[in-house]
């Protein structure tokens, strides 16, 4: 299990998972942010942009923010590779 912090900015051309801003990885979602669809929206995002089911991907705090928490589950693994993971995500363009 791994907590990671995103930023969220709804109402992109296209859904994309990358970058980091003010120390959190940036997920754009097309998706307004209108009734929780840009969160849903960015928690399926992140879970395919690290080969997840979307079950494995969880709101912790932040449901009304563009800043969230979000906790991600991969069974009995170690969060290392997870975290290395999301790392590079952070350190690709979005």
């Amino acid at each position: 299990m791994a907590r990671v912090e995103i930023h969220v900015r709804p109402g992109a051309s296209a859904t994309a998972v990358g970058g980091a801003y003010d120390g959190a990885l940036v997920v754009r979602v097309v998706e307004p942010a209108d009734g929780g669809r840009a969160t849903d929206a960015a928690l399926s995002a992140v879970a395919e942009a690290l080969g997840l089911p979307r079950r494995s991907v969880a709101l912790v705090r932040g449901a009304t923010s563009r800043r969230k928490l979000i906790e991600i589950t991969t069974g009995d693994e170690v969060p290392g590779p997870v975290q290395k993971a999301v790392d590079g995500l952070c350190d690709r363009p979005g």
